[in-house]
């Protein structure tokens, strides 16, 4: 018999597109249960891999939340628990991801992959906390969130503008194209196309290279600007035309997969920073509450994953997983040594991934409100400690109730003292600064003096939108 001239040949690695959306919901996708909004592509794409019915974030806010997707860690652990007291990362503040972290796409670069991140970065403003500057070959997108331009003024609530402050007080909204300033106040409209575009040029350009494409949208978070085409079809407001555009937005970079025959070789995640607000159209259902929170709608989200040859089709998984796992989960599929001098917080769950048998790697799971412990959660059970300050102990059974709506924590005293423990660990690991506990295993943040904001208003700027007329902010 003729040998086989691929017997000794490498296995091919894996390619990487990473989806990560803005507060996108738990119950906002047709494949979780929603009717108001139209998911045709993202449907399909649980229809072919594996949807997680028990996938966390590690914050219900978004700067953490996406600190810890990038480098595998609670936020407290690198830092990013809160920001001078403010839970995320605001223009011109000296805070962000310090280059001693080494995130996902300087992971992955350093394994040969070539990497471009498109849409909200908002780990740092500053030149040293840019995506350039963490591992990304090419950046194109906004540095922070899509409410922190020049918008129409607020009377009151987190965005009003401070005491004798001029009333559009944050600066023009920036595009950043790599490091440098290419547009602000740009129409939000457009942006998404723009990404898609960016995203599709990328592709075609990496030839036989591998690549890691992390395309994290503004999408749902408000102020919702969105094309009139499907402004037109949603039956859910700017709300439902937001997540069909993301729908769209998936659509192509699928259609562009296949298109280059890359299809089989790649692996396509879609998840979300956080819950929704639960409002303007966005819903977390089953479950309760919203961003901002610890109950489950503010940090269990939808993800799906799609690995041909690796996920089996139409599966899904109650199994806890974080985001935070994909750090050392595509580290292992892509060839990519893992640091050795520091802890990591997730877990490798390629088991999770192909073998429908597997279980979570998770003895538990941490819900942190920026540097509070407010709950923890091992197998079923998940025990409240606390809200934005104040005690709230109470336990849920999460199996049964996933709403958190009956408390039973008189019944089972003993599960409350195993999750004591677990409690315990993570006081003196990360801290809990409502218990005044600093954590033994915590990097510092990245600081930078003389902070500046990448852009200041001009009155003389020919401005496509000088001020957005939306006061939505959050």
């Amino acid at each position: 018999m003729a040998p086989d001239p691929t017997a000794d040949a490498p296995a091919r690695r894996p390619n990487v597109v990473l989806i990560n959306c803005d507060d996108l919901g738990y119950g906002d996708l047709g494949c979780y249960g929603s009717t108001r909004n139209q998911t045709p592509a993202l449907d399909a794409l649980a229809a072919e891999g594996l949807r997680f019915d028990s996938f966390y974030m590690a914050s219900p806010v978004c700067s953490p939340s996406r600190g810890a997707l990038l480098t595998g860690c609670y936020p407290p652990r690198i830092g990013f628990g809160s920001f001078d007291g403010l839970p995320v990362l605001f223009p011109g503040q000296g805070l962000g991801l310090p280059p001693s972290e080494i995130s996902l796409g300087a992971l992955l670069g350093s394994a040969g992959y070539r990497t471009q991140m498109i849409g909200k970065w908002h780990c740092g403003d500053q030149p040293a906390f840019l995506p350039t500057n963490h591992g990304f070959d090419h950046y194109l997108g906004l540095p922070y969130s899509n409410d922190m331009g020049r918008q129409a003024p607020m009377a009151e609530g987190p965005f009003a503008p401070p005491p004798g402050a001029e009333p559009r007080y944050l600066p023009p909204l920036p595009l950043l194209l790599d490091h440098d300033v290419i547009e602000q106040q740009p129409d939000q409209a457009s942006l998404t196309e723009r990404y898609v575009t960016e995203a599709v040029r990328f592709l075609r350009d990496c030839g036989d290279d591998p690549f890691f494409l992390y395309l994290a949208h503004l999408y749902v978070h408000v102020p919702i600007y969105v094309q009139e085409r499907f402004a037109r079809q949603s039956a859910n407001g700017p709300y439902g035309a937001a997540v069909a555009s993301i729908d769209w937005a998936t659509a192509v970079l699928v259609h562009e997969l296949r298109s280059l025959g890359l299809e089989d070789d790649t692996i396509v995640i879609f998840t979300s920073d956080n819950g929704s607000r639960g409002i303007d159209g966005g819903s977390n259902q089953p479950l309760r509450g919203a961003k901002t929170t610890t109950w489950e709608g503010g940090m269990r989200v939808p993800c799906i994953v799609r690995w041909p040859g690796h996920v089996a089709p139409g599966r899904t998984t109650d199994e806890v997983a974080t985001a935070m796992d994909l750090y050392p989960t595509l580290a292992a599929a892509c060839g990519a040594t893992l640091p050795d001098d520091r802890t990591i917080d997730g877990c490798d769950i390629t088991a999770l991934l192909e073998d429908p048998e597997a279980t979570s790697p998770h003895e538990a799971f941490l819900y942190y409100w920026m540097d509070d412990l407010e709950a923890v959660r091992v197998g079923r059970w998940k025990l409240h400690l606390a809200k934005h300050g104040s005690v709230r102990r109470e336990l849920y059974d999460l199996e049964e109730d996933p709403g958190e709506a009956h408390d039973v924590l008189a019944a089972h005293p003993d599960v409350e003292a195993a999750i004591e423990v677990h409690v315990e660990a993570a006081r003196r690991s990360l801290g809990d600064a409502r218990t005044g506990r600093a954590g033994e295993d915590r990097r510092p943040v990245g600081r930078v003096p003389d902070p500046v904001p990448l852009t200041t208003y001009d009155p003389e700027h020919p401005y496509y939108l000088a001020e957005y007329d939306l006061t939505d902010r959050g």
